[in-house]
């Protein structure tokens, strides 16, 4: 059965947050990104009569840990991040000063290329930095949560403090070379695509994409 995904733009740059459910009437689910308005994502969890059993962090991007501190209080669930960006969270304001973030210390720190089961839902986390220094991805089921690294016709920004565009460039190679063409991808920002799709149009990925079309196919 497919995984059950909503998601939600929140914020001043409509962040995507993620609810996901292992299936459409599970009343469990994992929270991705809560990023802001955390009342407003509160109620609406409330109207689903869901219940987050998790909040799973990408990245220390003031825009993607606004609303953990709300939802953390509220449902008493465990965070979790990469264990070398949870400064961010724990101290907001020293990273992003003046970001309104609430500061929260996570329960669980991640290294990438952990497997663990959330209600009822299996991830496996991606370590791919490039964005932030420690950017995590999470992948369940054909879905991969991608934070700001991959976008449906862009990819994530290298212009802040710790990014890296050669360092993008070799995590998104990581990703494409890991999960098949098909795999759903739900960004930080704007729509859902695919690996496959953004691997065949996304401007971004051109040297990629020429690197595996002059790659000799294999031989028996």
């Amino acid at each position: 059965m497919a995984l059950s995904v909503h998601g939600y733009p929140l914020g001043q740059y409509q962040t995507n947050c993620y609810v996901v459910r292992a299936a459409a009437d599970a009343t469990d689910a994992v929270v991705i990104d809560p990023g802001a308005q955390g009342p407003v994502l509160i109620a609406e969890l409330d109207r689903l009569a869901v219940r987050p059993a998790a909040i799973l962090i990408t990245h220390f991007h003031f825009d993607h840990i606004g609303a953990v501190a709300d939802l953390a209080e509220a449902y008493g669930c465990p965070v979790s991040m990469c264990a070398d960006e949870a400064y961010g969270l724990e101290t907001p304001d020293l990273v992003f000063p003046n970001s309104g973030a609430r500061p929260w210390v996570p329960e669980i720190r991640l290294a990438g290329d952990e497997t663990f089961t959330a209600a009822g839902v299996t991830f496996e986390t991606v370590r791919v930095p490039g964005h932030s220094p420690a950017h995590i991805a999470f992948h369940a089921d054909g879905c991969l949560f991608s934070g700001d690294v991959l976008f449906a016709g862009s990819v994530g920004r290298t212009d802040l403090p710790g990014a890296s565009w050669d360092v993008l460039q070799e995590s998104i190679r990581l990703l494409v070379e890991r999960f098949p063409a098909a795999t759903d991808v739900y960004s930080g920002h704007g729509p859902a695509t695919t690996l496959g799709q953004e691997l065949q149009t996304n401007p971004f990925l051109a040297e990629l994409r020429a690197e595996r079309t002059a790659r000799p196919e294999p031989t028996t």
